[in-house]
């Protein structure tokens, strides 16, 4: 089947949904492709490149006129009356916003898949292009933010004196916000942040920022990985907050939005608080704006020297690697819907990841979908229903009839109680020597297993090399044992060897796993 990649028709876009990088991995897939004469020329991809990487170059009336049409945004009345019935279109169709033009693709006879639609689990990640553009978003929107706000981010020290670091406060911890956050900290700013989301709190700290607790205007636990809309009483909250951050803050940026649609986080007030020479980055501005001061795409300054700045197209200023990482999204979703690798679609409504992003299909809108259950809340206990409830009552009510242990917390509690009187029994009649041995041993687990249950994530590569030189100490002593001439302590001796020599030796192959993923073609 034909994959085409038409000229994006917006004016200004310089994104192209596909690079030579992606046009050869969508070869390898078993289809052939065409590009659009100059569909990535904004974006510094000539069409020798395509050419080179498998593609042909084709017109516009072709390029959207394939068996499979990606594109960046979704396409216009004149775009759409040049695709053919029963062919697949992918792109960013903004179903929550733009749910007025689903019809005309069921009318049409498309089969339209929105990538920012994609489910928020975990297998699905590599196809979100919302996150991938996010990503750069809150990347760009830092770059954004030094440019305009004039001085340096990181603290100085100098022969002439010292400059104190600029405050940045972040508004939201998802993709954009984060991305956002380290590229502040990696210039050197302080960095704050605030999300309504309690699950985003270590997120945010993990990437050096410093979390602004608000508890009582933070939500539940989010069930499908987004905020939803606050509460009259957690809106008053959040605005004090955002008040006052304001007011100290050097460069803020924000980046809620619900659905689509940005709340007003920063008002009209609150800026009027910020020091002049200071800087708002709404990333929301497609949204409407977080700020009540954001027009979008376009730079404003107050009365008062704040810049408020409304781009709409911070991804399109880093065009080459924002479509690249787009291309890839399509990729793989071109893998995940052709598994056989032969060039022909597969569309498996079953499947959660497919089924959300599909959003018309066979001349019917599928908009919204089934909700997906994506909370890393352990999800509540379900019922046990017993099918033998007669039999098990008619038993129960007989006195002669013996209940058999079948619970297994009670067969654990049992078998834990008889171990532990066996336990007793045997250091009753232990040597002062041994016992001495047995509390250190015992005491040692304890202090063991609390500290490493107590270690963040983050630090269990370290950890690993910590528990490997252990293992090299026990091996030593394990191998000083092996000429015992007591049975029992060679026995000893070997176990603890093998398992040591297990232990390290695997602990060097995992890392060197990970080293081998930040090498070039790894």
């Amino acid at each position: 089947m034909l994959i085409t990649v038409p000229m994006e028709p917006r004016p200004g876009e310089r994104l192209v949904a596909a690079t030579p990088r992606t046009v050869a991995a969508l070869v390898r897939l078993g289809y052939d492709v065409a590009v659009q004469t100059g569909a990535g020329a904004a974006a510094n991809l000539p069409d020798e490149a395509y050419v080179t990487s498998g593609a042909r170059i084709c017109d516009r009336a072709d390029a959207w006129s394939g068996d499979i049409v990606t594109a960046v945004n979704a396409p216009g009345d004149d775009e759409l009356s040049l695709m053919k019935k029963g062919a697949i279109l992918v792109a960013s169709l903004a179903p929550h916003s733009q749910a007025d033009r689903l019809p005309t693709y069921a009318e049409h006879g498309i089969t339209a898949l929105s990538l920012d639609a994609v489910p928020r689990i975990s297998r699905a990640q590599s196809l979100d292009a919302l996150s991938s553009m996010s990503n750069v978003a809150g990347y760009r929107a830092v770059i954004e933010a030094a440019e305009a706000y004039g001085g340096m981010f990181a603290g100085q020290v100098t022969a002439a004196g010292k400059t104190p670091p600029a405050t940045v406060f972040v508004i939201g911890g998802g993709v954009a916000g984060l991305a956002a956050i380290g590229a502040a900290v990696s210039l050197g700013a302080q960095v704050r942040a605030f999300d309504v989301r309690p699950e985003a709190a270590e997120q945010i700290e993990s990437m050096g920022a410093t979390f602004v607790s608000l508890p009582a205007a933070q939500q539940e636990v989010s069930s499908d990985g987004y905020a939803s809309a606050l509460t009259e009483a957690q809106e008053r909250l959040t605005q004090e907050l955002y008040a006052t951050e304001a007011a100290g803050a050097d460069v803020i940026i924000t980046t809620a939005l619900v659905r689509g649609q940005a709340p007003t986080t920063i008002t009209a007030d609150a800026v009027a608080g910020m020091r002049a020479g200071s800087v708002v980055v709404d990333l929301a501005a497609s949204g409407g704006g977080n700020c009540e001061l954001t027009v979008p795409g376009e730079r404003v300054v107050t009365d008062g020297g704040v810049t408020v700045l409304g781009w709409t197209d911070l991804p399109g200023r880093m065009p080459q690697h924002s479509s690249q990482l787009l291309g890839t999204n399509i990729v793989n979703l071109l893998a995940l819907l052709t598994p056989a690798k032969d060039g022909t679609p597969v569309l498996d409504l079953e499947d959660v990841v497919v089924r959300g992003m599909t959003v018309a299909h066979d001349g019917d809108v599928l908009w919204p979908p089934p909700a997906v259950q994506v909370s890393a809340a352990p999800a509540p206990a379900e019922a046990v229903v017993d099918t033998n409830e007669p039999a098990v009552a008619s038993a129960a009510s007989e006195p002669s009839a013996a209940k058999p242990a079948t619970d297994p917390r009670a067969r654990r509690a049992l078998l834990t109680g008889i171990g532990g009187a066996a336990l007793a029994i045997a250091l009753a009649f232990s040597s002062p020597a041994f016992l001495a041995m047995f509390t250190v041993f015992v005491l040692s687990v304890v202090i063991g297993y609390y500290v490493i249950s107590n270690v963040s994530h983050s630090l269990h590569t370290p950890l690993m090399s910590q528990t490997n030189a252990i293992s090299g100490i026990i091996l030593v002593g394990a191998l000083l044992q092996l000429g015992s001439s007591n049975a029992v302590v060679t026995t000893l001796a070997f176990v603890a060897a093998s398992v040591a020599s297990i232990n390290v030796f695997g602990g060097f192959l995992v890392t060197y796993r990970m080293l081998g993923m930040f090498q070039k073609g790894a």
